[in-house]
């Protein structure tokens, strides 16, 4: 099984955070570059007709600030061109600010049966100084026009003037209103964002706090009863994000639209991140690839390792051996020896040790060549 993920790059307006490609000022050109995307998707359903797709998401940007008419006509469009399974989670994602009740039922009909909802926090004062286009009060109506459906809330660590009971609040407030599944990971300060200045300045929690926000925030979740089972994300039992899993297992999917990335047959490409660009791409027929890698054999165990390790599952050896044709503990032996305080082996599965998970990058870096 593989996934698909479409890029919306419109937003109401840019997080003081926000790294990502986003326009908050070209909303305007939504209905051109949704007729763009539909056209993509028919090029590459043409491409990948033999592949089967278990995921669809729908990710940004604010998916949900464009009108609903178009996310309705992007899934019909998925089905259109790609063989979808029967069961395929179809996940949005959306700010709080940007929705209402006609368009999370359009969004229900036309197929979608997993919300990601960007709280961030549950502090007005936190969100207004993200730059975010919401507060609590949105976020609660937005969770209630939810009640019942499969929805994910993204919790931020290490924000400015943050505690840790802002952090349990906002968690709290997560699971009070219906989340089965929480995304919580630490506000990441990119030097060309406002909140680099806030860093350069020391106004953020520095990296021995927000681990102990995080650590606060694991056991939080666990008496909630949320099961951690990657380094961010937490859910019920069987709410895991199946569009998720296919990255940290190195599965294979599809990007459309500006920005997207993707992974097929071994290659790893990405579209232009330019909106100019991939109108001109599209409109004559050619795929706006701007960068384009074949994984060789150890970058595919690299890959492999790194990203199972990330997991609470961790890596199986003997399926890696299998798949990979080596002997992992053979070649990573140095790494396994330097980080065996880290690590554990169980039923012949690799994985870090659950208290030093928040730190795996400096672990999983040694058995990077």
């Amino acid at each position: 099984m593989a996934g698909i993920y479409v890029h919306i790059p419109f937003c109401k307006q840019k997080c003081r955070y926000c790294d990502f490609t986003s326009f908050p000022d070209k909303t305007g050109f939504a209905e051109s570059y949704m007729t763009c995307v539909y056209h993509e998707m028919a090029m590459r359903g043409e491409e990948l007709k033999n592949y089967v797709f278990d995921t669809l998401y729908i990710g940004g940007g604010t998916p949900s600030v464009v009108d609903e008419s178009y996310i309705a006509m992007l899934v019909a469009a998925a089905k259109k061109y790609f063989n979808m399974a029967e069961n395929a989670e179809i996940t949005i994602e959306m700010n709080p600010g940007t929705v209402s009740a006609s368009k999370i039922a359009l969004y229900k009909k036309c197929g979608i049966n997993r919300f990601s909802v960007g709280l961030q926090t549950a502090v007005d004062s936190q969100l207004e100084d993200l730059g975010r286009c919401h507060n609590l009060s949105q976020f609660i109506s937005c969770a209630k026009l939810l009640r019942g459906e499969n929805f994910s809330v993204d919790v931020m660590i290490g924000l400015k003037n943050q505690s840790l009971e802002d952090i349990g609040k906002s968690i709290d407030v997560a699971a009070a209103y219906g989340a089965s599944h929480v995304s919580m990971y630490a506000l990441t300060p990119e030097d060309g964002t406002p909140v680099y200045t806030d860093y350069l300045n020391g106004e953020l929690p520095d990296g021995d706090e927000v681990a102990e926000m995080y650590a606060y925030g694991v056991n939080k979740l666990k008496k909630l009863g949320f099961v951690r089972y990657e380094v961010s994300n937490f859910c019920k039992r069987g709410r895991e994000s199946r569009h998720n899993l296919n990255y940290w297992r190195r599965g294979e999917y599809i990007g459309i639209g500006v920005s997207a990335s993707s992974h097929i047959k071994n290659v790893r490409f990405t579209n232009t991140f330019d909106l100019d660009e991939y109108f001109k791409c599209i409109m004559t027929n050619r795929f706006p690839v701007i960068d384009s890698t074949e994984i060789d054999a150890e970058g595919r165990r690299e890959e492999a390792a790194m990203l199972a390790l990330r997991t609470a599952y961790g890596l199986n050896l003997a399926e890696f051996n299998a798949v990979h044709g080596c002997d992992f503990e053979k070649i990573y032996a140095e790494a396994l020896k330097k980080n065996s305080r880290y690590l554990e082996i169980s039923n012949g599965v690799l994985k870090i040790k659950d208290e030093f998970l928040y730190v795996q990058n400096t672990i999983i870096c040694d058995f990077l060549k």
